[in-house]
């Protein structure tokens, strides 16, 4: 049974990935962590305070860490972890090149897997993303991705690993974030729209158009919950490897 730590624990994703993880016979919680709001209880478990976390990974002899908070606390409970001797699952988005680098220092020292997105049609996406990219070479393509009214970070880190898919396909490229006034399309434009609003879990979509025809790929997720719950397959697969740079991906893929 993987021994889980949770983050960011009365957040709406964090306190999804708890209530999931109660009803899974592979995982057990031994310490939910928040900055606010510790003398709450979420899925059964009481909520400490973050303070509590290096201490508590010890004495709860917990294994992976499941984080999804912000860029500044994501980088810090990592660390934390790792120092410990334990494995981090982060779903946290928007780092910056600094922070990413300090996330790839505490993977030198224990295993740690960064994904923008844990649901499996969205790998399939990128996997389908590929070929039709090759056939529909000179297509015009506009991504377009919507969330929830309180998302941070813009465009989204699905969106942008679409993108960066999107630009290794085309020699000429330049990502142009949505359009007012006289903007004709240029050669080699990527529309990029993001919208927020709601309580959307999230969608992406890719539109490539060409002379007479479109083609649009899409997915949705409906709930916030297949993001948690590919977050904790991702924390069983996780336990016990070697230290190192993990996709969800390889998750998918790998025993």
């Amino acid at each position: 049974m993987t021994r889980l730590a949770v983050t960011g624990a009365t957040g709406t994703m964090g306190s999804t990935v708890l209530e999931l993880a109660k009803d899974r016979a592979d995982i057990s919680v031994g310490l939910a962590i928040s900055r606010s709001g510790t003398d709450k209880t979420v899925a059964g478990v009481a909520v400490r305070s973050a303070e509590t976390l290096p201490a508590g990974l010890g004495e709860e002899s917990i294994d992976v860490l499941v984080d999804f908070t912000g860029p500044d606390s994501s980088v810090e409970y990592v660390e934390r972890a790792a120092d410990a001797g334990v494995a981090a699952v982060v779903g946290t988005t928007g780092f910056t090149e600094a922070q990413r680098d300090r996330l790839r220092s505490a993977a030198e020292r224990e295993p740690v897997l960064v994904a923008a997105n844990f649901s499996r049609g969205v790998r399939a996406l990128h996997a389908a993303l590929e070929p039709v990219l090759e056939r529909l070479a000179a297509y015009d393509i506009e991504v377009t991705e919507t969330h929830h009214n309180r998302k941070r970070d813009a465009p989204s880190g699905t969106a942008t690993e679409l993108l960066e898919t999107i630009e290794t396909s085309r020699e000429s490229k330049t990502r142009v974030h949505g359009r007012v006034g006289e903007q004709p399309r240029q050669a080699g434009e990527i529309g990029v729209h993001a919208r927020r609003a709601g309580t959307i879990a999230g969608e992406h979509e890719i539109l490539l158009a060409g002379d007479g025809e479109a083609l649009t790929l899409t997915h949705r997720a409906e709930s916030r919950a297949v993001f948690a719950a590919g977050a904790l397959d991702a924390a069983v697969w996780l336990e016990g490897r070697e230290s190192g740079w993990y996709s969800f991906e390889e998750v998918l893929t790998s025993p």
